[in-house]
C-alpha cells in the first residue's frame, strides 16, 4: 500500500470538506448550528442520514459479524423499519408541535426539571459511548493501515481524527453537516460497491454467480424461527431492533436534530420514510460484502483475524485487490466515521449547552456563542479520552457491543417517554434520577443470571425493553396520588 498516496487522498478529501463548511457556514449563528435555520431540504437530510445511521460500525463491523452471526442482523434491520414508523408517526409530530431545539425539554414540560436533566444526561452518556465506539473502530483501522507505518501512536491518530471533525463543524454545526453527510454517504456506498465488484472479479464470478454463491452458503441464513430462548431468535431481534431505533433515533438528539432542521413536519416525515426504506437494501449490501470477504479469504488462504472487524481492512489494504479498492476503502472508512461523528459532536454540544448549561434561558446571543464553542472543544476532548479507554478494553465485535450497551443506557429514556406520551400519570419528579440508575442495574443483574433464573433464556437486543419496563415500574411506584 502506498502510504504517501493514501495520506494525499485524505488531505484532498479533508480540504473538500473544509470547502463545504466554508460555504455553508457563512453568516451562521446559534440557530444555524443547532437547527440549520430550519431550511434543510428533506431529500438531502434523508440521504445524509443513511451515512450517519450506518457509520463506521456498519462499514467495518457488520461485514465482519457475518462470520459468526450469518445474515441474522437483517432481523434487527427489519425491526429498525418498524421503529422508524413509530418515530415518524408519534415522536416527530410531538417535537414539531412543541417547536423544540432539544428534544429532552419535553420531559420538563411533562414531568419536571429533574426528569428533563435525567433524560439529557442519559443521552449524553449514550451518545458519548456510541460516538466513541464508532470512532474507535475507524481510528483503529487507520492506525493499522496508515499510522503504524508512520510510527504515530494511537492517541495521536484519534486526536487528528477528532481535530479534523472539529474544524469543519465548529462554526456551521448542523447547517454544514446536512451537506457534508451527503457527500460522505455517497463515498461510503461507492466504497462498498467497488469492494464487492473487485472481489467478485478476482474470484471470476459474474453478478448472478456472486449472488448464487453467497445465498448457497450458510452465511446467508437470515431468519431464525427456532427456540425463543436463543439470542438471535427472529421475534426477539425484530422487537429489539424496533425499540433500539425508537430510542437511538427517536429519543436521540443526534438523529432528531437533523429531522428538526427540515422546513416542516411534512418534509421531516418524507425524509424519515424514504430513509428507512433505503436502509434495508443498503444493510443487505453490507452483509453480502461480509459473505464475499469470508469466501475470498477461504479461497485465497487468508487467515481470518481473531477480531473479525479487521477482515475487511485486511483484504482491502493488504494488496489482495487493486489499489483503487484501497483508496476507496480509506475514503469510505473516513466518510463513515465523519458522517456519524460530526453530527454526534454537534448534538452533544447542543444538548450540553441547552439542557445542562441552559444557555437559551440565561445568556445573550454573543455569550451563547462563546459558551457553545467552549463546549464543542470540551466534548471533543471527552471523546478522545473515552476512545483511548476503549482501545484498552474492547475485544469483541463492535456492532454487538454497541447495541448491547444501548440497551442499558437508552432504556431509562424509553421508559420516561413511553409513560409521558401514552399516559396522563404524574410522577414525583425528584426521584426520577434514582429510578433511572436502578433500572439499568436491575437489567444487568437479570441479564447476568437469566439462564439460571429463566430456564436457559438468553437476552438479546430486546434487553432495552426490559430496562424500560423496570423504569416504568419504578416511575409508577413514585407516581403522585
Amino acid at each position: 500500500m502506498n502510504t504517501t498516496l493514501i495520506v494525499t487522498v485524505i488531505i484532498i478529501y479533508f480540504i473538500f470538506l473544509i470547502g463545504i463548511a466554508y460555504f455553508t457556514s457563512r453568516g451562521a449563528d446559534n440557530n444555524s448550528f443547532f437547527l440549520g435555520n430550519k431550511k434543510s431540504p428533506w431529500y438531502i437530510v434523508a440521504f445524509g442520514m443513511i451515512g450517519a445511521s450506518l457509520s463506521g460500525v456498519t462499514f467495518i463491523s457488520v461485514p465482519g459479524w457475518v462470520g459468526s452471526s450469518n445474515f441474522y442482523y437483517m432481523q434487527v434491520v427489519f425491526g429498525y423499519f418498524i421503529g422508524y414508523a413509530v418515530v415518524t408517526t408519534v415522536l416527530m409530530p410531538l417535537y414539531y408541535r412543541l417547536n423544540l431545539t432539544s428534544i429532552y425539554s419535553y420531559l420538563e414540560t411533562r414531568f419536571g426539571k429533574r426528569s428533563y436533566k435525567t433524560g439529557a444526561i442519559f443521552f449524553l452518556i449514550s451518545r458519548i459511548l456510541g460516538a466513541s465506539f464508532r470512532l474507535f473502530l475507524v481510528a483503529n483501522v487507520l492506525q493499522i493501515t496508515i499510522f503504524d507505518s508512520l510510527n504515530l501512536p494511537f492517541v495521536v491518530t484519534v486526536a487528528i481524527t477528532i481535530l479534523l471533525i472539529w474544524l469543519y463543524t465548529n462554526k456551521g454545526g448542523i447547517k454544514t453537516i446536512i451537506w457534508t453527510d451527503t457527500l460522505q454517504t455517497a463515498f461510503m456506498l461507492i466504497a462498498v460497491g467497488f469492494a464487492i465488484y473487485y472481489i467478485s472479479t478476482s474470484l471470476n464470478y459474474t453478478v448472478p454467480e456472486m449472488f448464487s454463491t453467497v445465498f448457497d452458503t450458510d452465511y446467508s441464513k437470515m431468519f431464525n424461527f427456532g427456540s425463543f430462548i436463543e439470542k438471535n431468535n427472529f421475534f426477539k431481534q425484530v422487537i429489539g431492533g424496533a425499540f433500539i431505533t425508537i430510542t437511538m433515533t427517536g429519543l436521540d438528539q443526534d438523529m432528531m436534530q437533523k429531522n428538526l432542521s427540515c422546513k416542516n413536519i411534512g418534509d421531516a416525515k418524507k425524509n424519515m420514510f424514504w430513509f428507512s426504506v433505503v436502509l434495508i437494501p443498503v444493510n443487505l449490501l453490507f452483509l453480502i460484502l461480509g459473505a464475499m470477504l469470508f469466501i475470498f479469504a477461504s479461497k485465497n488462504g487468508i487467515t481470518v483475524p481473531e477480531r473479525t472487524d479487521e477482515l475487511f481492512p485486511l483484504i482491502a489494504t493488504g494488496g489482495y485487490l487493486p489499489q483503487s479498492v484501497t483508496i476507496f476503502f480509506i475514503l469510505g472508512l473516513i466518510a463513515a466515521a465523519y458522517s456519524s461523528a460530526d453530527s454526534a459532536l454537534t448534538s452533544l454540544t447542543t444538548s450540553f449547552s441547552v439542557d445542562i448549561l441552559n444557555i437559551n434561558k440565561y445568556y445573550d446571543d454573543k455569550r451563547k456563542k462563546n459558551i457553545r464553542k467552549k463546549v464543542h472543544i470540551f466534548i471533543s476532548i471527552v471523546l478522545l479520552i473515552v476512545i483511548v479507554l476503549f482501545k484498552m478494553l474492547i475485544d469483541t465485535s463492535v456492532i454487538s457491543t454497541l447495541l448491547t450497551v444501548a440497551g442499558y443506557t437508552y432504556g431509562p429514556l424509553l421508559g420516561l417517554y413511553a409513560l409521558g406520551i401514552f399516559s396522563k400519570i404524574n410522577i414525583n419528579d425528584k426521584y426520577v434520577p434514582i429510578i433511572a440508575i436502578i433500572a439499568p442495574i436491575l437489567t444487568f443483574i437479570l441479564n447476568y443470571y437469566s439462564e439460571t433464573l429463566l430456564f436457559g433464556y438468553k437476552f438479546g437486543f430486546e434487553l432495552i425493553v426490559i430496562n424500560a419496563l423496570f423504569m416504568i415500574i419504578g416511575l409508577l411506584i413514585i407516581k403522585k396520588k
